[in-house]
Order: structure tokens, then sequence, then C-alpha cells
């Protein structure tokens, strides 16, 4: 059974709905769905990258180059072959205006889910823990901290074991407890994608008391770096790049 896809987020229903060529026509109608018409927004007038545009759409790197390309050869048809293009459909939801970036939504923040997939809680956040800390090393977490988020105030919080997980199951295990967000410490990029793959919206490079880099997360001021790795092929720890905290990372991949 093929795997469902993931309902994407778009910021608000496009104002023009349509576009009719002018003088010899080639007849028929191209129809854009708003998915597409959101990922041609924020990649082609915008300016996204395809990373930013998956983490404001709440879906995968991969399936926003796959809308893109598709988009785009619809938009090329409807100019090349003078066909109308209408824009309708698509397998979206419109963002309730939970963030505000001046629009409905901000690219940087997760998508929320709706509030009847998760009760009364509009996000959950995960926090690799250890005693009280944003633990560093992602891939050997042996908890994370939960918290349930609604009106952009933590409504509740619980520990979870990972059950001995290895970093190549922590995705699915975050994934099966309903996890929008991830605040973390260092990160190797085999983790890094499979959190894309899921939906999950990471931010790394965080450090600090858990809870206090959840509440500065929901005021807007966290610190984090959207680089950082915890993995000794791609720096040199404590040279000028990220820094793994004070357990070292040794010969160990984090993620």
């Amino acid at each position: 059974m093929a795997r469902p896809s993931r309902c994407r987020r778009v910021c608000a229903e496009p104002s023009c709905r349509g576009f009719a060529p002018s003088g010899e026509t080639g007849g028929g109608t191209v129809v854009l769905t708003v998915d597409e018409y959101e990922v041609i927004r924020l990649v082609d007038y915008e300016k996204r990258t395809h990373e930013q545009c998956a983490a404001q759409m709440g879906i995968s790197r991969t399936t926003v180059t796959e809308i893109c390309e598709s988009a785009r050869f619809k938009i090329s048809d409807s100019l090349v072959n003078g066909r109308a293009l209408h824009i309708s459909g698509g397998h979206y939801r419109v963002c309730r205006g939970e963030w505000d970036c001046g629009r409905n939504c901000r690219w940087s923040s997760p998508a929320a889910e709706t509030l009847s997939e998760k009760g009364a809680f509009a996000m959950r956040i995960a926090v690799p823990y250890e005693d009280g800390m944003v633990f560093q090393h992602f891939g050997h977490t042996e908890q994370f901290k939960l918290y349930d988020v609604a009106d952009k105030t933590v409504a509740g919080a619980r520990t979870a074991g990972t059950n001995g997980s290895g970093h190549g199951a922590l995705a699915g295990f975050l994934k099966d407890a309903e996890v929008d967000v991830l605040l973390c410490g260092g990160i190797g990029p085999g983790a890094q994608n499979a959190l894309a793959e899921v939906g999950i919206q990471l931010y790394a490079g965080v450090s600090g008391g858990a809870d206090e880099a959840v509440e500065a997360f929901l005021r807007g001021e966290l610190q984090y770096d959207p680089n950082a790795r915890c993995d000794h092929h791609d720096h040199a720890h404590g040279e000028g790049g990220h820094s793994c905290g004070e357990h070292g990372c040794g010969e160990h991949h984090c993620g």
C-alpha cells in the first residue's frame, strides 16, 4: 500500500485563481494545484531554498523538489502552448495564523497539526533530555522531553524513553510520538534527512536548559545553528565551529 502523502501547509489561498492567454491559443486548461502554487511562490518568487520551503510547508525537501518540477512544467505548458491556467485543488491546508510573519504563518516555524488530531494541543516539541539540559548527542539520547503547546504556551510536558533506539530509528520514534519540532544540540546529516522525510522541523545547535530553550523558541528568541553537526568528519570540535558540549563526541557520529 502506498504511503499517504502528508498534508501541505500553505500561507493563504491565492488571490488570483486563473490566467487566460491573449491571441492564438492552443485550447484546453492547465490546472495548477494550490500546493504547487505555494511551492512556486516560496521558491521562485520569495527565493527560499528547498529546505526552507519544506520547513514552511511541513513536508520533505524531496517532496518540494517533485512539486516544483511538476508546477514548472504546468506553467511552461500554459505559456508555450497558450493554454489557460487555473489554480485549484491539491492536498493542502491553510495556516490558521498560529505564527505571525506578516501573512498567516512564519516560514521558520513548524506546522502545527490541526487541533482535532492532537486534542487540545496545537504543537508538540521534543528535546533530547538529560538532567534538565539539552542533551548534546542526538543519536545517543536515552530520553526526550516532550512539550505540548497551545497558543504559544506550554500546556504540559513529560519525558519519554527511547528504549535503546539508535539514531537510525529516532526519527520514527519521534514521528510516532506526533512530534512537530525538535530542538537539539549536535546532529548528523543522516538524522537530519530522516527528520525531514517525516516532516519534523529541526532546530540544531541548541544548548542549555531544555525548558528555557522551549520558552525561547516560543518567544521567537531561540539561539540555534542550522549548520550544527556532531560528526567528526564534518568539523573540528571546539575550533571555530559548533562544539558538541561537555560530553565530547569521541569517535561517534551523533545522528
